[in-house]
């Protein structure tokens, strides 16, 4: 799963989804553009969020249906979930909201595969309690990402001891290697992030046993509206993800 953390512009997010499908062709990678309409977890007030849930799902179903890519988006509340559910084809859990119990089974309800981000203050065992609430409003495509853990201030760490025990839920893991990098707050009003340790942390998560990985990508993070810090350069994205298939193959041979 990757793309740019949130909609910047309809013309950015389609130049974005068409240069990841044009890589995945070429390698043959299973892709899913991942992209939000509103970041609402944002650092500070005057943080840019996104054009919002009116704007933004159009924009969405246009990639749909220009580049073909399945879409993923977060949802924030319950009152957004049929909404988004009729233009995406995954939709996903924030972190910082992934104990919400309406918000899970909203979700689940829709028919739609869910993507229940891992909270950076949940223990690896707690997350089977969110499966279980999407399992019990009858969600049976559920998928669980691990984003990091909070690790005193302004920081997260992955602890890859917790990897079998999410597996062990019985759903898909993914691998969250740009959130893993972010520096919360860290520049003051915003998030800082150390963007050149995303190819390691995304190695050892492989080597690890993840099923898949997510990636915030942008062609300049210096110069995106969120997130930047911990976005791979999108002109890296193709010798990144062929060399993640390359150690998955070796693995698994």
């Amino acid at each position: 799963m990757a793309g740019p953390d949130v909609i910047e512009s309809e013309e950015h997010c389609l130049r974005s989804a068409e240069s990841l499908a044009e890589v995945a062709a070429r390698l043959r990678l299973s892709l899913i553009f991942k992209c939000s309409y509103d970041k609402a977890n944002r650092s500070s007030v005057s943080g840019y969020r996104g054009p919002g849930l009116e704007r933004g799902l159009p924009i969405l179903a246009k990639v749909k249906e220009r580049v073909g890519l399945p879409i993923l988006t977060d949802v924030h509340e319950v009152a957004q979930v049929d909404a988004a559910a009729a233009v995406v084809d995954l939709l996903q859990i924030p972190a910082f909201l992934s104990r919400q119990t309406d918000l899970i089974q909203a979700a689940a309800r829709s028919g739609k595969p869910v993507n229940l981000k891992k909270g950076q203050f949940l223990a690896p065992r707690d997350m089977h309690h969110a499966v279980e609430k999407a399992r019990a409003a009858g969600g049976d495509q559920i998928v669980i990402t691990e984003r990091g853990t909070c690790f005193g201030y302004h920081n997260w760490v992955v602890d890859f001891r917790g990897f079998p025990l999410l597996r062990a839920s019985g759903c898909p893991l993914l691998f969250d290697a740009s959130h893993t990098v972010q520096l919360p707050g860290a520049a003051g009003s915003s998030s800082g992030g150390e963007a050149e340790l995303i190819p390691l942390l995304a190695r050892a998560a492989v080597a690890a046993g993840c099923d898949g990985i997510y990636l915030e990508v942008h062609e300049d993070p210096e110069r995106a509206l969120c997130d930047g810090p911990s976005s791979l350069k999108l002109d890296r994205f193709a010798d990144f993800a062929a060399r993640l298939r390359e150690l998955h193959a070796y693995l698994r041979s």
